[in-house]
């Protein structure tokens, strides 16, 4: 098999933050490519130009437009196109179960099994969903070879290429980052020249399962990273110290400069929590790999951690209305961001859901706003107008721009209330425009 773009038919198998963009991408090197996603709304939007994909994302509109120009980018929902597929991309969710946290295969066992039954020989699958380790082994290639009647490498090849993304970034990050591509020389060879065509990063070649431990080891270590800072502002908070300038500080030391990273080496951010497919999951993914075989204790405890901070939000509401002499059961309260991620609509694992679960035990009446998801672009005004606390859990830019003095005079209510869990808003500054602050890390 070569790779030639006038020839070789691209399939790409799920058309939602990591897909669609990978589909646009190999579109506009000069590909044809189909994409295949279930939701038939979503194919209906794509086939006439319409990028389903909101919030602030750079060119990814741009790019819509072009390729669909181009008109060598189609979607559907009918599976039996992989028939005609010289390379196949799977990019469906891979989940964890909310109790065991195991990995739920689903979507990923359902689209293998579609993928299996129209399989034409020497086709290149990749797979670029994060999987647990040892996916590609005990899942992925049994199911390809049980459906198919095929051989693994030797009637069709398969590789392992962790998409490396975040909502905000996807073009960026998809055409830039580094590459880790799994499987035996020759195919990750293959899959290299393919990936050249759209990756200007490094792209590193290796087997299964290192792939699979790099993608799942890198977002465990980030929520790693994430709860160390979510705790420096716990321990800030009971000290009386502001946990932004104690980062600020932190982040000043020069002694490793030039042995690491500028990214490496800063204190991440505290917040409100942990959101977005990947973070909240691949630490599970990760463990679920070394399954009976070693007890891990870190990655679970920054779990734990990072997944109590909107119930802490909820507890800094608390002390809030206290201090004003305010029953939470008669106010109304009005929830800024429900995306997990700021100018994203990216709703995944948002920690704004177990912040209203908690909310919906009381009689508050509560209101949730976001620009940029569907079901909650209200007007700010009408939000705002007799709430009497604001609980900021994304940091969009619409939030940012606001004045404290606007906020007030929209709020029109006595000792109004900010518990800010992303540091939209400077302390100081509310308590003199007359606000009750709580905010993370910062009370």
């Amino acid at each position: 098999m070569q790779i030639k773009k006038n020839k070789t038919k691209i399939a790409v198998c799920g058309l939602g933050y990591v897909g669609y963009p990978v589909a646009l991408l190999f579109a506009k090197a000069g590909f044809e490519v189909v994409g295949v996603d279930l939701n038939e709304e979503k194919v209906k939007k794509i086939n006439r130009g319409i990028n389903p994909i909101q919030g602030k994302e750079p060119g990814l509109n741009e790019l819509t437009k072009e390729v669909y120009k181009k008109d060598n980018f189609r979607a559907t929902t009918d599976q039996a196109i992989y028939k005609d597929a010289d390379v196949i991309i799977v990019a469906v969710e891979t989940p964890v179960e909310d109790e065991t946290h195991e990995p739920a295969y689903i979507a990923l066992k359902s689209a293998l099994k579609a993928i299996g039954r129209n399989l034409k020989k020497d086709s290149l699958i990749i797979i670029e969903s994060t999987i647990a380790p040892g996916t590609m082994d005990n899942i992925v290639k049994p199911i390809l070879e049980g459906e198919s009647g095929l051989n693994v490498n030797r009637d069709f090849l398969l590789a392992n290429c962790p998409e490396r993304l975040m909502p905000g970034h996807l073009l960026e990050n998809i055409v830039n980052y580094n590459r880790v591509l799994g499987g035996s020389p020759k195919i990750t060879a293959l899959a290299r020249e393919l990936y050249k065509h759209i990756i200007k990063g490094k792209i590193d070649e290796t087997d299964w399962i290192t792939a699979e431990v790099v993608k799942a080891g890198e977002n465990a270590y980030r929520d790693v990273q994430i709860a160390f800072a979510n705790e420096m502002a716990l321990l800030c908070e009971a000290m009386g110290a502001n946990v932004w300038k104690v980062r600020e500080l932190i982040n000043e030391c020069k002694k490793v400069k030039d042995t690491r990273s500028e990214a490496l080496r800063q204190m991440h951010l505290p917040g409100a929590g942990v959101g977005g497919h990947c973070i909240p999951k691949d630490p599970w993914l990760l463990i679920y790999g070394a399954k009976d075989l070693i007890d891990p204790k870190i990655i679970p405890l920054a779990r734990q951690i990072n997944n109590f901070m909107p119930r802490h939000m909820m507890d800094l509401l608390k002390e809030a209305l206290k201090e004003a002499g305010k029953d939470i059961n008669s106010v109304k309260i009005a929830v800024l961001g429900y995306a997990y991620a700021g100018n994203s609509d990216d709703c995944r694992n948002t920690p704004t859901d177990t912040l209203l679960k908690l909310l919906g035990q009381t009689e508050a009446k509560v209101i949730v706003q976001d620009p940029f998801v569907k079901d909650y672009k209200l007007p700010l005004d009408q939000v705002l107008k007799g709430a009497q606390a604001i609980i900021l859990m994304t940091d969009h830019d619409q939030y940012k721009k606001i004045s404290l003095s606007k906020l007030k005079k929209l709020m029109k209510v006595t000792k109004p209330i900010i518990v800010d869990g992303r540091n939209c808003f400077n302390k100081e500054e509310a308590q003199k425009t007359g606000f009750i602050y709580k905010g993370v890390g910062n009370i």
